[in-house]
């Protein structure tokens, strides 16, 4: 047992990333997977000081390793990783801009810009969620307008900064979108989710719920190419710091009726640092199904961006 683990912390460790303005990404992080679900692929503690923002809370993996997240800032950030031998090695030269209203606009910091939820549709369209002023936007092209589609019922009811965290599209085409705090159908310790339905441009969400693990709430989610999703979540105590998992939920749950739930796949920590995980993708690359997580740093010298790659085995 004892090699095992040596092996997975050494599987774990990746080199710096050359980011723009030739900064350097801080030391590789370690951790060690301790469940048989994922791989681990490699780590990169990321410098954001040469984009001027931090706070990434949401993420798409594309087949071809492109990278794409929005920050609770208001702005959209794109790179690409870069593996060798199948494994992360760096990151790519980083793109970011502004996310903008339906007159072409940039939000605001605060209450306009909170961006929390990210999903990419089949024609290309992105839909990205937002806290404070809880609405979805959707976007032909991140760097241009964004217009309003049907939000979840009852998603006003929302606590301010608790609203839509986690937007995923499902492999047969549906949404699942997750509140962080508005409480779900099943008691206080669950929590809002909705599916929804496209017909034509316009959505219809049918309202269900999701357990997380006793004192957590979701952060985000990603759907799998079996059907089922994986789901991210996060506790945060002054005296405890952050803690999280990794659940996934199967495929013939989110084709049931009943309140959702996950096994979790990963622990967080120990099965990797501690950090405030907000961001999860999932997409197939080399025949393989690829799973990377991000922290969202809160734009505080006291925390940092992770990457997180893995394979589920």
């Amino acid at each position: 047992m004892q090699n095992t683990y040596a092996l997975n912390r050494r599987a774990l460790l990746a080199g710096l990333a050359l980011l723009p303005g030739c900064a350097l990404a801080h030391p590789p992080v370690q951790g060690a997977p301790s469940r048989p679900f994922l791989e681990p692929l490699g780590a990169l503690a990321l410098d954001t000081a040469p984009w001027g923002f931090g706070g990434l809370s949401a993420l798409h993996l594309a087949p071809d390793l492109t990278l794409t997240a929005i920050s609770d800032t208001g702005r959209w950030w794109r790179s690409s990783l870069v593996l060798r031998e199948g494994r992360l090695a760096g990151i790519g030269e980083a793109a970011h801009g502004p996310l903008r209203d339906a007159a072409g606009q940039s939000l605001r910091r605060g209450v306009q810009g909170d961006a929390e939820g990210l999903a990419r549709l089949p024609d290309g369209d992105w839909l990205v969620s937002f806290e404070r002023r809880h609405r979805i936007l959707r976007y032909r092209d991140l760097a241009g307008p964004g217009t309003p589609i049907e939000t979840p019922p009852g998603l006003e009811e929302s606590p301010a900064n608790g609203g839509l965290e986690g937007l995923a599209l499902l492999a047969d085409g549906r949404l699942l979108a997750l509140g962080e705090s508005l409480p779900g159908a099943t008691g206080p310790e669950s929590r809002a989710a909705w599916l929804g339905t496209f017909a034509g441009a316009r959505v219809t969400w049918r309202r269900t719920s999701y357990l997380p693990a006793p004192g957590m709430d979701p952060t985000d989610a990603a759907g799998l190419p079996d059907g089922g999703a994986l789901v991210l979540e996060r506790r945060f105590s002054i005296f405890g710091g952050f803690t999280g998992r990794l659940a996934h939920i199967p495929a013939a749950a989110l084709r049931g009726t009943a309140p959702l739930s996950g096994e979790t796949w990963l622990d967080l920590p120990p099965d990797a640092p501690a950090e405030n995980w907000e961001g999860v993708a999932v997409a197939r690359h080399g025949g393989r199904s690829l799973v990377v997580l991000v922290s969202d740093d809160n734009q505080n010298p006291f925390q940092q961006t992770l990457l997180l790659l893995y394979a589920i085995r």
